[in-house]
């Protein structure tokens, strides 16, 4: 009945709206931020400091070397049934915190996909001039200047103490606005401000629909919560 219920909000939805996180990204072998401490090669870093401005000041090789490693992972992941279930949706926004690319191997058009934490699949000045570099993921990239001001390259991702890219945070505010129905997937809805999107669209009458395998800091605003992994929930409630 659930599942019905989270169906028949959708097709009453004229503009529904994609959220997600971590978990959607997890089901593809991809290891969420906290699991890569785990890694026998990264156990001894806090992943706070090799993700910030400050570790990539102090040991900027390191930190490169990491999301080398992360860049490595996500090339040999492939989009699970949840991403091509959204990739089946070309009316839906896709707003996501992850920083990986399989919504948009999995079909989804980049414009129509907001990576609020950036990307990992390019490199951009650390002084933000503007210069931007895409990244062989295989491959990886290295220390090295920006071409433009001489300033250090590094991964085009938002670090801890980092503000959200202005236009992509302004385009998700506004669209989770609006939207009739967000449907929220894998996210622990604790990381701010992007969690903060939840609240929006509760505020502004719109339905909210959750999908994540345990219950989440945005539980208590869902209209409808489905308990259980998205690569089997998602393409029932959407096919």
């Amino acid at each position: 009945m659930t599942l019905e219920k989270a169906q028949d909000l959708l097709s009453q939805s004229a503009n529904t709206v994609c959220f997600s996180g971590a978990g959607l990204s997890a089901e593809s072998g991809i290891a969420t931020f906290r699991d890569s401490e785990t890694h026998a090669l990264w156990s001894r870093y806090d992943p706070t400091e090799l993700a910030s401005p400050e570790g990539f000041s102090k040991h900027p090789k390191t930190v490169i070397d990491w999301y080398n490693w992360r860049r490595a992972a996500v090339a040999k992941a492939q989009p699970n049934p949840a991403h091509h279930a959204l990739a089946a949706q070309p009316q839906m926004l896709q707003i996501t915190q992850n920083v990986d690319d399989l919504l948009e191997r999995a079909g989804c058009a980049t414009e129509n996909v907001v990576h609020l934490h950036g990307v990992i699949n390019q490199d951009h000045c650390h002084r933000r001039c503007g210069h931007h570099e895409a990244v062989d993921m295989k491959e990886g990239s290295r220390q090295r200047k920006c071409p433009h001001c001489g300033g250090a390259m590094r991964p085009a991702v938002v670090w801890f103490g980092e503000t959200l890219p202005e236009q992509d945070w302004a385009r998700a505010q506004d669209h989770c606005q609006q939207t009739q129905c967000l449907l929220v997937i894998g996210t622990s809805a604790v990381v701010y401000p992007a969690a903060s999107l939840i609240q929006y669209t509760k505020s502004h009458g719109g339905k909210v629909i959750i999908i994540n395998t345990q219950a989440s800091g945005a539980s208590h605003l869902a209209d409808v919560e489905l308990i259980g992994p998205c690569g089997e929930i998602l393409p029932q409630l959407l096919g």
